[in-house]
């Protein structure tokens, strides 16, 4: 998903033009990395939240075909017929539970779909539970927009799961909506089907709803391993709804297509919501789509055999870097290692930017619980990222913690 607006912290809604809302908006920490590394040299990019394979040809081909026929119109307000249907066909098979076109809501990428969720529900006095560390998008919106973020810390030890009877017993009388991110993005943790069933069930009990960042459901790093979704993890759909996109599956990030999936009742009130912001997605990127899901699917499980090649060979590099403690990330393309108590990881990180060329994002920008955290992607050619730890491991060396 696409960064937040970047916003220096002096000149946030300090002038009469915007309002003290955008205050809830950080300067990204990734972004700021990426734009110091983007004045230097022969940097090694393990920042990079987007996939590093060429798109497959035939979703291209598909793409410039929607082009020379014509198709540069507006679509439905839910998305093109054609690939909501594709949609609901995929995903009926691969849950195993009857959808239809219209649990579906075709959105301009997966942020646009959670900018949905989170902007449509979040109100002062709303509590919304967010784990940590999570990607960076979830707490601002919610805080724009009034609502409360409570934290629930995950742990380096235990891989960043989380203890689905810790998220249980958050839930207040306050509480609105729990925000999950499996696999997640900063490390790599898939919570098992007892733990998004547990929670899940436990929501729909007491009211509460349940909004899943699903965009790396396809990423699994572990042979046989089958994803949780939200979806075939409940009875019904009135509290759940996931999120997901083309962008990671099929290294589709610049096409920008994802979608939701919910009830037939919350789709139809954010279809309406959908039309006040992006209107509709691209047309020709949505026949993009339509053929990705008609298409051989081999081409993920040749993505999918990469990372895990890369992913074994980056647990190997951190365990034999000093002063880092890493852990097996099952999912997406990150590790998340943590560097010793009270190190101050965007320090260090710039530091070793400026030092080493290798550009990693510090922890502080995935939560207020991982100051002393990495996030490493592997997202990048194994021949960069055994030249990026050669960099790496002689400088932590040196280092005074």
């Amino acid at each position: 998903m696409v960064n937040p607006v970047e916003m220096d912290q002096g000149d946030q809604a300090e002038g009469p033009l915007f309002s003290p809302s955008l205050q809830a908006i950080p300067m990204p920490g990734i972004r700021r990395m990426i734009n110091t590394a983007a004045g230097m040299e022969d940097v090694i990019h393990l920042s990079i939240g987007q996939p590093d394979f060429p798109t497959p040809q035939h979703i291209v081909e598909a793409h410039i075909d929607a082009l020379r026929d014509g198709y540069t119109g507006y679509t439905m307000d839910a998305g093109l017929p054609e690939l909501l249907s594709e949609l609901a066909r995929y995903y009926s098979n691969r849950y195993d539970r009857e959808l239809t076109e219209d649990n579906f809501l075709v959105t301009t990428g997966a942020t646009e779909a959670m900018y949905l969720a989170l902007t449509a529900t979040a109100a002062p006095g709303r509590q919304f539970i967010v784990t940590d560390p999570t990607f960076l998008l979830y707490a601002p919106l919610i805080r724009m927009n009034g609502g409360e973020v409570k934290i629930i810390p995950t742990r380096p030890e235990h891989g960043h799961q989380i203890d689905p009877q810790e998220v249980i017993d958050a839930i207040g009388m306050r509480t609105f909506a729990i925000v999950l991110n499996s696999p997640s993005n900063p490390s790599g943790a898939v919570y098992p089907r007892e733990t998004i069933e547990a929670i899940v069930q436990e929501a729909a009990y007491r009211g509460v709803y349940v909004f899943a960042d699903e965009v790396y459901d396809h990423i699994l790093l572990e042979e046989g391993m089958q994803f949780p979704s939200v979806i075939n993890c409940t009875s019904d759909l009135d509290h759940v709804m996931s999120i997901s996109s083309f962008s990671k599956t099929f290294s589709m990030a610049g096409f920008r297509i994802g979608w939701m999936i919910s009830s037939q009742g919350a789709i139809k009130k954010l279809r309406r919501y959908h039309m006040f912001t992006t209107t509709v997605a691209s047309t020709p990127a949505q026949w993009a789509g339509v053929a990705a899901l008609q298409g051989d699917m081999s081409c993920v499980d040749e993505m999918n055999a990469e990372y895990r090649r890369r992913r074994d060979r980056v647990v190997e590099l951190v365990s034999e870097t000093p002063h880092l403690t890493g852990y097996v990330p099952q999912g997406a393309f990150y590790v998340f290692p943590s560097l010793p108590p009270r190190t101050d990881a965007t320090d260090l990180s710039l530091r070793m930017l400026e030092e080493t060329g290798v550009c990693v994002i510090p922890g502080d920008a995935f939560g207020d619980t991982c100051g002393n955290a990495i996030r490493i992607s592997f997202s990048n050619s194994m021949e960069n990222i055994e030249e990026a730890f050669a960099r790496m491991q002689p400088w932590l060396a040196k280092q005074k913690f």
